[in-house]
């Protein structure tokens, strides 16, 4: 199993995306099965698609990290976030940065972030495009390195909190 992380852009548009991936027949297999057949209130996990009908290689479910909140919300969630996804992750399967047995014997799967009160479909797409595009580079590459992990222990911080020194 590989798993990678990344966070892309600032404010209600940004971009925050996890990713697992690994063989259908591992842990990751199980637990694809498991998400989408287990939805809850607010949370609906969904396999992402290019377009109606065209999944995307390998397999990827999108879970939603933030519940869904209102048709707004919904339609981000839905439309550019999942776009953004599926144009990231097809990339990496056809760029070469996941390996050809992807295609059809692993899945992904993604919990995405968008914000209750993102506004920008394009800003949306742009950022969970990138965000998943670096997540699975970094996921495949076992990224980040050790040291920048000492590094950043030096001074951890994220989006929305920095401790005063």
């Amino acid at each position: 199993m590989k798993v990678g992380e990344s966070f892309v852009g600032s404010g209600p548009n940004a971009a925050h995306i996890n990713v697992m991936i690994g063989s259908k027949a591992g842990p990751v297999g199980v637990a694809f099965a498991s998400a989408l057949s287990s939805p809850t209130k607010g949370h609906l996990p969904y396999m992402v698609v290019l377009q109606p009908g065209v999944p995307v290689k390998p397999v990827t479910a999108f879970i939603n990290k933030a519940d869904l909140r209102g048709e707004a919300h919904e339609t981000m969630t839905w439309g550019p976030a999942q776009a953004g996804l599926a144009k990231g992750v097809q990339e990496c399967l056809l760029d070469g940065v996941l390996p050809p047995e992807a295609e059809n014997e692993w899945s992904v799967i993604a919990a995405v972030w968008v914000n209750w009160t993102a506004n920008n479909a394009d800003e949306v797409f742009a950022n969970n495009y990138q965000a998943a595009k670096i997540a699975v580079t970094n996921a495949m590459n076992n990224l980040p390195s050790i040291e920048d992990v000492r590094l950043a222990a030096l001074d951890v911080k994220n989006p929305f909190y920095t401790p005063l020194k």
